[in-house]
């Protein structure tokens, strides 16, 4: 399994546009049919008017063959490819391979969540020396919250690992990362872990309307 995270950012003043027509014709056009849609957001806090989406595939062949299946779908090329581009001021994508060990699993009770996407990267061959820090100190950090996916980077900058977590609003988020600072296996973790970090990034999402994930 593979999964695509595509963060398109939008010419100000142009996100709710955006959103309609990604509503009204790309969901209708696409559904599941060109790749299982497991998420879609916009950025609440970091930079702003940026639409988030996640994808998964069985593999990187299906996902070119669905793909090119795509991109032959007249509703998609001549309907709604021409409307939202003049909308877009840039595109990334990353293709990411899930952690072993850590299942991409949606988020259990309330009906919307808030959620966080952080991006971090390590020197040149340290992620997985991060990662088996990171995913000893894991049953700690989820008596607090429960991650959503934990993935790294194979095709767009290396050495990265994105992890996505839930939280039922901004105020659990503050008291959860507050707790989860007292927990010494956590504070042993930071001491190990960051000096493994070069750069790390964080922004807060707000699910869309039509995001499977609320």
């Amino acid at each position: 399994m593979i999964y695509e995270l595509r963060t398109y950012t939008l010419i100000p003043g142009k996100q709710a546009e955006y959103l309609q027509l990604s509503r009204d014709i790309g969901r209708k056009v696409r559904g599941d049919k060109y790749g299982k849609f497991e998420g879609a957001w916009t950025t609440e806090f970091g930079t702003l008017n940026q639409y988030v989406h996640l994808w998964s595939f069985a593999d990187l062949n299906e996902r070119e063959r669905l793909r090119q299946a795509l991109a032959k779908d007249d509703a998609w090329t001549k309907e709604y490819l021409p409307k939202i581009r003049p909308l877009m001021l840039a595109q990334e994508n990353k293709i990411l391979y899930a952690v072993d060990g850590v299942p991409f699993t949606a988020p259990i009770g309330g009906d919307r969540h808030v959620y966080e996407l952080r991006t971090y990267r390590t020197p040149v061959g340290k992620v997985p020396e991060w990662l088996g820090h990171f995913k000893g100190v894991l049953p700690t950090r989820e008596k607090y919250s429960k991650i959503v996916g934990l993935w790294t980077t194979d095709i767009a900058q290396l050495n990265q690992i994105v992890h996505l977590w839930a939280y039922n609003d901004l105020n659990h988020r503050a008291e959860v990362r507050a707790k989860v600072m007292q927990e010494p296996a956590w504070k042993e973790f930071l001491a190990k872990g960051n000096p493994l970090l070069v750069e790390m990034q964080s922004i807060v999402l707000t699910p869309a309307e039509t995001s499977p994930l609320r």
